[in-house]
């Protein structure tokens, strides 16, 4: 047992007294131009931080360890996308996200076997369809499930609606009186190039969009606001990059901004958050060195509370879908859940001065810039004068001169490249933005990687 005495003799130290040692040793340097450096989103960093930065100190975030290894699975053949369901499951994926390009797609198959009682299922449809809707529910009753639908961000994506605004609108709130679950794809603002804080204000003005529609229809409201309302969800499908305390904080943020707008609502605060890590910093030569940066991802990923986690294939940006890369994509997920004890703790992060504030001034930032966005306006008014699309092309243009410049490192690419790596004849994948000339509504908002331009100079160079 400890002795009661037996930190006795270590005083209290003050912030301020941190603060002139630090001045000291750094020998007549400029505390402020030596260690506090500034992020693309404004924020100040500090040295060091401590318990007299937070008045009061913040609560317990509340949030579990039981986060599940995900994995994807695109349905262009239904027999063969089974199958690797089911592989996946036995080789210790516990969530499977299906892409379903059409309604030609059988459900019975594709679900037959399967443990649904234990396997979450995310269904992400690339079309709007009622009936398709209903006959999955029909099929996986009293499972959990998440169908995705997401309207607004096909409108962001592409430019344009399924059909048309009232159309789109009236199908999506139908669908969600079956499903109980609104679907946000954030995962668009990160991988073009928005800095944090615009991600989390913008997946809060797209949530909020779907709520406004939902508040316009009284029974539909009334659902979500009884009892039984309590059990809808708002799933949020987020990108994670490698920026690893702040891509932490900006989870933690998410739920609490979402808490405040949900509260608001008066429906259910909680929400699914689905993570994968970002496409922009991924490459295609070197690319075994993607292995380094989506282990990264998927900790804060852990560490920042999501609930799924879906880890992306090394080579998955040249190469087909692949057996070796996608295992070990999931085995990256099950040696941080099973052998690194990832998922024992609670609220791991809870009480890290540093992460604590960064959470705070990502959700204040965050919080500014939503309010801006609705009061002028909104969320759609925002696309359609290209608000939205002219504020993250201020952002990624920073980005990728801090790339040009090595100041962000890619390795591999803007640093310590291998020159005799050629990837011309084995490409089997276009890995490069892919522009189709097509009338919009609105002008789209386009992921791009920051080592395209780099990757096409010396794919040319090959010749």
């Amino acid at each position: 047992m400890m002795s009661d005495g037996l930190f006795d003799e270590f005083h209290p130290v003050t912030a301020k007294q941190w603060k002139q040692l630090i001045q000291f040793e750094l020998k007549g340097a400029d505390y402020n131009e030596t260690l506090i450096w500034k992020t693309n989103e404004g924020i100040l960093v500090r040295p060091f931080y401590t318990s007299e930065d937070f008045k009061p100190f913040p609560g317990p975030s509340s949030l579990n360890a039981h986060w599940r290894i995900g994995q994807t699975i695109f349905v262009a053949d239904v027999k063969r996308s089974h199958s690797k369901a089911v592989k996946a499951i036995e080789n210790g994926a516990e969530s499977i996200k299906f892409v379903i390009p059409s309604e030609d797609v059988s459900i019975h198959i594709l679900l037959e076997n399967i443990d649904l009682k234990n396997t979450v299922i995310h269904f992400e449809l690339q079309f709007l369809s009622e009936a398709f809707v209903k006959n999955i529910q029909t099929i996986s009753s009293n499972t959990e499930i998440f169908i995705q639908t997401d309207i607004i961000g096909n409108l962001v994506r592409s430019g344009n609606w399924y059909h048309s605004l009232n159309a789109d609108f009236a199908k999506c709130m139908h669908i969600t009186a079956q499903t109980k679950t609104f679907y946000v794809d954030a995962s668009i603002y990160q991988n073009a190039g928005a800095n944090m804080v615009q991600q989390l204000a913008y997946a809060m003005a797209h949530a909020t969009e779907y709520l406004d529609k939902m508040s316009d229809d009284d029974a539909l409201y009334t659902m979500f606001k009884t009892t039984a309302g309590a059990q809808v969800s708002m799933v949020f499908n987020v990108s994670v990059g490698t920026n690893y305390f702040f891509e932490i904080a900006k989870l933690r943020a998410l739920r609490l901004l979402w808490r405040t707008i949900a509260n608001t609502y008066g429906i259910n605060p909680h929400c699914h958050i689905l993570a994968l890590p970002s496409k922009r910093n991924k490459t295609i030569y070197e690319s075994n060195t993607n292995l380094l940066r989506t282990t990264t991802e998927c900790m804060s990923a852990i560490i920042g509370g999501a609930d799924t986690i879906v880890n992306m294939p090394f080579d998955g940006l040249h190469k087909k879908s692949n057996t070796f890369s996608e295992r070990l994509a999931r085995n990256q997920l099950l040696i941080l859940k099973h052998e690194s004890w990832l998922s024992k703790v609670n609220n791991p992060a809870d009480g890290a001065y540093y992460i604590e504030t960064l959470t705070n001034q990502l959700t204040e930032k965050a919080l500014v810039l939503f309010k801006d966005v609705e009061a002028n306006g909104g969320f759609f008014k925002k696309l359609k004068e290209s608000t939205i699309k002219r504020k993250i092309n201020e952002s990624d243009p920073k980005e990728q001169e801090q790339f040009e410049t090595a100041e962000t490192v890619l390795l591999g690419t803007n640093k310590f490249p291998n020159t005799k790596e050629t990837l011309k004849n084995t490409l089997e994948l276009y890995p490069f933005v892919k522009t189709k000339p097509r009338k919009t509504l609105i002008e789209p908002i386009i992921e791009r990687r920051l080592a395209e331009k780099m990757e096409q100079a010396r794919l040319k160079m090959e010749e």
